[in-house]
């Protein structure tokens, strides 16, 4: 037993060194006399020896502390992807004039972001179902507070406290639906519940309520409808680098978890027809649920953010949407699909993030989040109006970009497994988005400039950021071969 517990550890080193980094950041603050942004450059020191040690876990494909956390090439995979969140977001803060309204807590603002982290490193390898919980709720909690940090604003306030009142609400579903499942199969971890599944012995009835129940507190951390009710508000009132983070970060993990769920535990690992789709373990067809959730996601998202004249709240749409569209990778139950997931992730961290931080220079430059207010803005900052124009077009997925290399494995695997009113309903959505996309674009570069006509000009960093997010965007939808490559060797879970 202390042998396996010596074992585990070695390959738990990234969390450990999280877990870590944490400590010293509540050190640091407390040591150092300047509220400044010095804590940001000990959790970026962290996040750097933990991508030594997540590095050093390629190759692996175990289950470690008795079958409670995977270390295999999925979970490896989406960890590279929160780990290239947290630089992003680490470097964002320090340039966010949002946040220099609370120097005196901005330790705790970088303590919570490595707390979210850590949270969500554990969500992408976890296997027991209660893991799983104490892992969304440690990212959830961090979550609740960084999205009020800015509590003086009203808006910051009303977000954090929807934002807590919605997880309580979701969190209790999805740790009801996790004692039924255990009442119906006597297992807390993946594997068992789908050894017991296999049997035959249970009531379709109970495992169809628990499903349901752990789908609903999924929906809500991945926000798909009608669990999204939670999001604009939160998106508007949260500080916009936390918004992008929740965005990309917590989605991915929220996915991650959702994914090995479903696959592990419910489907036949035996069973794979001719077309490379797997069978369900009878009595819960959860896909076609899924389905119906991601032509609602993808379609309300869209809609809504049509009439949207803030900027952090149509990127928040917009989010919902693009939801919408990763879901369906999962309902159609193959490893292309999955894999087409792991690359969506890729591609849309780069776009999303990108317009994003572009909104937040805008921000701190005019004191505005109005897209009324980005009239003329292409003729007086035209780097970034052109920076943001690419990442628009990504995000609505025209070539040749990231973003449309993204839809396109998304819908090549979900026409491969014949769900071809699903990619026709996405097509129509995506044509639907590039309407309020349009609108952005058209008021930076075919309106002229109103009232105040001179130059914006943004710092050396602030550009080499721009360039950092803009480079993969356009570099992406011509070479992608090897990040295709990586999605599809890092499908395979352990024990499946």
């Amino acid at each position: 037993m202390a042998e396996h517990i010596l074992e585990s550890i070695q390959l738990f080193l990234p969390e450990i060194a999280l877990t870590v980094t944490l400590c010293v950041a509540i050190i640091a603050d407390l040591i150092l006399k300047e509220r400044n942004h010095n804590v940001a450059y000990v959790v970026i020191a962290g996040l750097v020896v933990t991508t030594i040690f997540v590095f050093r876990q390629v190759g692996f494909n175990e289950s470690i502390f008795s079958d409670m956390v995977a270390v295999d090439p999925f979970a490896i995979f989406f960890k590279v992807v929160l780990l290239l969140s947290g630089f992003f977001i680490v470097f964002f803060s320090i340039k966010c004039r949002e946040l220099d309204a609370n120097k005196k807590r901005i330790g705790e603002y970088y303590m919570l972001i490595t707390a979210m982290m850590l949270g969500m490193f554990i969500m992408a390898g976890a296997t027991n179902l209660l893991l799983m919980y104490l892992a969304l709720e440690l990212t959830s909690v961090a979550s609740y507070i960084l999205a009020g940090y800015t509590k003086r604003a009203r808006d910051s306030a009303e977000a954090s406290l929807k934002y807590v009142l919605y997880g309580a609400i979701s969190s209790g579903m999805l740790i009801y639906g996790v004692s039924i499942l255990y009442g119906i199969t006597g297992a807390t971890d993946v594997y068992g519940i789908n050894a017991a599944l296999q049997t035959g012995d249970f009531s379709p009835l109970a495992l169809l309520t628990a499903g349901i129940l752990i789908i609903a507190g999924f929906g809500y951390k991945v926000t798909v409808a009608p669990f999204h009710f939670w999001s604009p508000d939160v998106y508007e009132g949260a500080p916009i680098t936390i918004t992008a983070f929740l965005a990309v970060a917590s989605k991915a993990a929220g996915f991650a978890m959702m994914i090995r769920f479903f696959k592990v535990s419910f489907i036949d690992a035996e069973l794979l027809t001719a077309a490379g789709v797997w069978d369900i373990i009878a009595g819960f067809q959860w896909n076609i649920i899924l389905a119906v959730m991601a032509v609602l996601t993808m379609t309300l998202g869209n809609l809504v953010a049509i009439w949207q004249n803030n900027i952090k709240r149509l990127l928040a749409y917009s989010s919902i949407a693009h939801a919408g569209y990763i879901l369906m990778g999962l309902v159609v139950l193959t490893d292309q699909g999955i894999a087409s997931i792991m690359l969506y992730f890729v591609m849309y961290l780069f776009m999303n993030f990108g317009a994003f931080y572009i909104a937040m220079l805008i921000s701190n430059k005019l004191n505005t989040e109005d897209i009324e207010d980005y009239k003329g803005l292409g003729y007086r900052a035209p780097l970034v109006c052109v920076a943001m124009a690419v990442f628009l077009i990504s995000l609505t997925g025209i070539p040749p970009t990231a973003g449309f290399i993204a839809k396109f494995y998304l819908f090549a695997a979900v026409i491969s497994a014949g769900w071809y009113g699903l990619v026709l309903i996405a097509a129509i959505n995506t044509v639907v988005s590039l309407f309020y996309y349009v609108r952005i674009f058209r008021n930076m570069f075919l309106v002229e400039p109103q009232g105040d006509t001179t130059p914006v000009t943004f710092s050396f960093s602030s550009k080499l950021l721009v360039f950092a997010l803009l480079i993969p965007t356009l570099l992406f939808g011509i070479y992608f071969k090897h990040i295709v490559d990586f999605a599809q060797s890092s499908v395979k879970m352990f024990g499946f």
